[in-house]
């Protein structure tokens, strides 16, 4: 039963998140068909090492877009599904990750999927009245005008 008192009850990203959630689960339905045991974020590091290269998981993380420590924790479980492996870098700090064999047998598959994933988004989208890509574009032109901090704070008056 929902408290309605709890402000945590109101969630303006819970719809996108919940969207995104039921996609992805398509995804891992479409993999487990293929029987391919990759889960959907980490279709991206792959396809990137496939294609660059080893790099290090710090190089690797900015590539993607995550954090460091996000990078590292997809690193342990690619590893531990025998994907990549990793070796010490030019320092004592920096570990490089490269694709296994498994990993690289992977990739003709995973680069079609992300592809066909890309396709079939795009269709989505230009069946919608207004697109997802139109309101992120629009969203992000009016935080520029006006930044998420500022509506916040000009919100939080009576609070210390």
């Amino acid at each position: 039963m929902a408290d309605e008192s709890d402000p945590t009850e109101l969630d303006f990203w819970r719809p996108l998140r919940r969207l995104r959630d039921a996609m992805d689960a398509e995804i891992v339905r479409l993999y487990a068909e293929r029987g391919v045991d990759v889960r959907p974020r980490h279709t991206m590091p792959l396809i990137r090492l496939g294609r660059r290269g080893p790099m290090t998981i710090r190089r690797l993380a900015e590539s993607t877009e995550v954090t460091h420590s996000a990078m590292s924790q997809t690193v342990a479980s690619l590893r531990g599904d025998g994907l990549v492996t990793t070796r010490p870098g030019d320092d004592a700090r920096t570990r490089v990750v490269e694709l296994t064999d498994a990993g690289r047998e992977l990739l003709p598959f995973l680069e079609a999927e992300w592809r066909a994933t890309e396709e079939a988004a795009a269709e989505l989208d230009a069946e919608l009245p207004y697109s997802l890509t139109r309101v992120v574009e629009d969203m992000t032109a009016a935080l520029e005008r006006r930044s998420f901090r500022d509506r916040i704070a000009d919100r939080l008056t009576d609070v210390p």
